[in-house]
């Protein structure tokens, strides 16, 4: 039932672009079979100093739950039709 081959490693790859106050992270993860890509944006106050890793720490973290959740819905969904019974699965 289990896949043996442990070996299987899943991508994720994050980029960022920034300005002044957004920085925009875009997650793309190289599944088995698919690629899934999502995004996440963060905004600076203007009144708070710059501080750009925090931003691509928030973008990034944003990204990554989307992700997170669609790789879920993802799931559910090959339950589901597996199963033929309704899925709800949780974070």
């Amino acid at each position: 039932m289990y896949d043996k081959d442990l070996t299987n490693k899943w991508l994720v790859e994050i980029e960022f672009s920034e300005d002044d106050i957004h920085t925009h992270a875009s997650a793309r993860a190289q599944l088995r079979d698919d690629t899934m890509s999502t995004t996440g944006d963060a905004y600076r106050n203007p009144r708070d100093p710059g501080a750009p890793m925090i931003g691509e720490e928030i973008a990034a973290a944003r990204a990554l739950i989307t992700l997170g959740t669609e790789l879920l819905h993802a799931a559910s969904a090959r339950i589901e039709q597996s199963t033929h019974h309704p899925v709800h699965l949780y974070r």
